[in-house]
Formats: C-alpha cells, structure tokens, sequence
C-alpha cells in the first residue's frame, strides 16, 4: 500500500489516534461524562460515547462489523468514505458516500441503526487532489463497549448473504 499522506501522519499524531480492530485508526474523545449509566440487554452502559476515525491510504477499508448501539457518523476532513450497509432482516444493501460534495450525493452525516452489518472505504485515493485520508466522528448511544460489536468473518457473511459476493471478501477481515 501507498504511504499514508504527511497529513494522515500530522492527523495520527494531532488527534492521538491508534490502530483500530476494523481497519482504520481512532481516539475515543467522549466516554459519558460521568453521566449515569444506562441499561441494556448487554449490560450498563455510558447514554453517549463519540470517536474521532480514520481511514488513510495505508488502512484504507474499516471492515464490515455489526453494532448492537446505534452510531451517528459526521464527516470532518479529507477525502469522502463510501459506505457499505447491509440489513439482516431485508437483505438489502445500501451505500452511501459521506463527504463535502453536497450536490454530488454525498451527505455530511449518517444514521446507522443497531443490528446493521456496516463497512466503509476510502474513495478514489487514486483521485490526484485528494487527500489521502477522511476524518469522520461517530457518536454511539447507548455508549460503545467492545463487547457489542460483532467483526464480520467472510466465511459467515457470504455464507448469511450469497448475494454480496462479490463485495463481502473485499470488506471483511479473514
């Protein structure tokens, strides 16, 4: 893979962001404030926990992976990530392109609900104005908790959904 750009570089330092299981780098920069804690099937969690993630052009996929909470995705900087959305319950697939070019389709936040398979990837690194990283925030509610997300095995997700296999491998770890 490419170098990731001096600025993913500057980024990675700035925001003290470390690898992350998914692919992609993160810091979590909200854990609940010391707000009571809410319960749920899993447990007692934070009402809200938020991250800064990154995809670059060396991490460039954060692989498909399930919530149980559900996650706002606010674009930041950089360059647009496409999205990958997959529903267990209809089937369907659904993308979309978080990013700066309004008119292009792109949009400034997603809405992902809990039990959704999501994965997401740098688009065009090729693309010679680009950056070579976008920047997003996620606000999760109730709070994250490693424990309530689910890192998609491609042998189980093409065995679940046949009909993604040309996109499945591409997007999952081992």
């Amino acid at each position: 893979a490419m170098e990731s750009s001096p600025n993913a570089k500057a980024l990675i330092k700035h925001l003290k962001l470390e690898p992350h299981p998914e692919g992609g780098f993160f810091a979590r920069t909200y854990d609940g404030g010391g707000r009571p804690k809410v319960p749920t099937e899993a447990g007692p969690r934070p009402p809200m926990t938020s991250i800064y993630y990154l995809l670059t052009q060396d991490s460039p996929i954060g692989h498909f992976h399930c919530n149980k909470s559900d996650i706002l995705h606010f674009w930041q900087a950089g360059d647009p990530i496409q999205y990958y959305l997959i529903d267990p319950e209809t089937r369907k697939l659904t993308e979309v392109t978080l990013g700066p070019d309004l008119a292009a389709g792109q949009q400034l936040q997603l809405a992902v609900s809990g039990g959704i398979w999501k994965a997401s990837s740098l688009l065009d690194s090729s693309i010679k104005n680009n950056k070579g990283y976008g920047l997003i925030s996620e606000a999760v509610s109730p709070g994250f908790e490693y424990a309530d997300m689910t890192l998609g095995v491609a042998l189980d997700l093409l065995s679940q959904f046949p009909e993604y296999k040309n996109l499945i491998p591409k997007l999952s770890g081992a």
